[in-house]
């Protein structure tokens, strides 16, 4: 399985560089539950210590489910292949299938939060009323409890339950929420209409940039009974706008990316950026996805204390330039490598061209630039 990854070109812009290390995962031959990519997991460390990862498997018409696999290693540590070991979520709800006989459990992010003693998977469900969150819970990674589409309470003017929304994850300890309550923080995308990158361009001469609409949202949820907390029908509220796009490699369009992960600098928040790709015509719009790094306050996540003005990694192998969809790095898990006692080495995840999965690892540096702290 293991594809050696070239590092093609290398950014010194940023003290955040990603070095690729090879394509883990590939649809399987003769797979019909592949034909059409495995792409964009999760990943976590199981309660046995294993590293499983979760990716995303399409199906013929784009049906999506997602697997589960254990990642194996070699002797020095590095991710070389996966066991494919089954499925753990298809299509059965209704918010998770369509009219037309099509459905969607996509894009999954896990992440063990330990205020609820439970690993919380959020996904994409994508049914009738097209892309939405939803949530399910486990103890052991290999069984989950659906919990429903994520609610949200209003934020001023927006309702976000009637909005399409991605990219969603949790922060793994409970943190207090901008009215100082004990809560459970996740970060999502809403996807106002007109904000799609696609939408942007074909209105370029018209389309006018808002904040609110453009952004990563951090929502939380108040957590009244702790670990007894229930998460069905759990409503989100306190929303607070995170950031919004503001380099050029992200000018189109940015997502929350892999679940944020805990450094000596604060949360550190791998995220995918769009802009316009070089090539891109009135006739054939395209789009390049990128990853970037930011820096969130450990107590007070709202804060960015960093932000990286290039991407860490854009697309540029044949992996990542060719595929179901091109010109695509789409980082969506982090494993930080505790394991072989390098807690400052953060091992990235990511879907090449929604075809197959990546992996590139990273060291934490040692200084971020005066700037930007």
């Amino acid at each position: 399985m293991l594809v050696p990854l070239i590092n093609v070109k290398k950014n010194n812009m940023t003290p955040f560089q990603l070095h690729r290390i090879c394509t883990i995962m590939k649809p399987e031959e003769g797979n019909e539950l592949e034909v059409e990519g495995v792409l964009n997991p999760a990943v976590t460390r199981g309660p046995d210590g294993n590293l499983y990862i979760f990716p995303r498997m399409v199906a013929k018409n784009n049906y999506s489910r997602i697997g589960i696999a254990k990642v194996k290693f070699d002797a020095a540590g590095d991710p070389v292949g996966v066991e494919r070991l089954g499925v753990v979520l298809e299509p059965e709800a209704d918010y998770e299938k369509r009219p037309n006989g099509g459905g969607g459990c996509e894009d999954p992010r896990i992440t063990y939060v330990k205020a609820v003693e439970h690993y919380i998977m959020t996904y994409t469900a994508y049914g009738s009323k097209g892309p939405r969150i939803a949530m399910a819970r486990s103890k052991d990674l290999f069984n989950w409890e659906r919990l429903g589409l994520v609610q949200f309470l209003p934020y001023e003017d927006i309702d976000f339950n009637g909005i399409d929304n991605k990219d969603a994850s949790f922060f793994p300890t409970d943190l207090p929420s901008p009215h100082n309550h004990i809560s459970m923080a996740m970060l999502n995308r809403p996807l106002f209409p007109g904000t799609r990158p696609e939408e942007i361009v074909e209105n370029d001469d018209t389309h006018e940039s808002d904040e609110h609409k453009e952004s990563i949202w951090i929502s939380y949820f108040n957590l009244k009974n702790g670990k007894e907390t229930s998460l069905k029908n759990a409503k989100f509220t306190s929303h607070h706008c995170l950031a919004h796009p503001v380099y050029p490699w992200e000018n189109l369009k940015i997502g929350s990316g892999a679940p944020p992960i805990l450094t000596k600098y604060g949360w550190l928040l791998v995220y995918h950026g769009v802009r316009k790709h070089d090539d891109s015509t009135a006739d054939q719009p395209k789009y390049t996805y990128s990853a970037g790094a930011m820096i969130l306050s450990e107590k007070a996540p709202q804060k960015i204390l960093y932000r990286s003005p290039e991407p860490i990694l854009a697309p540029e192998l044949p992996n990542e330039t060719i595929g179901i969809v091109g010109d695509v790095v789409f980082p969506t898990g982090t494993d930080r490598r505790d394991d072989i006692g390098q807690p400052n080495r953060i091992d990235v995840y990511y879907g090449m061209a929604d075809d197959r999965i990546g992996v590139a690892k990273m060291e934490i540096p040692d200084h971020l630039p005066k700037e930007l702290k």
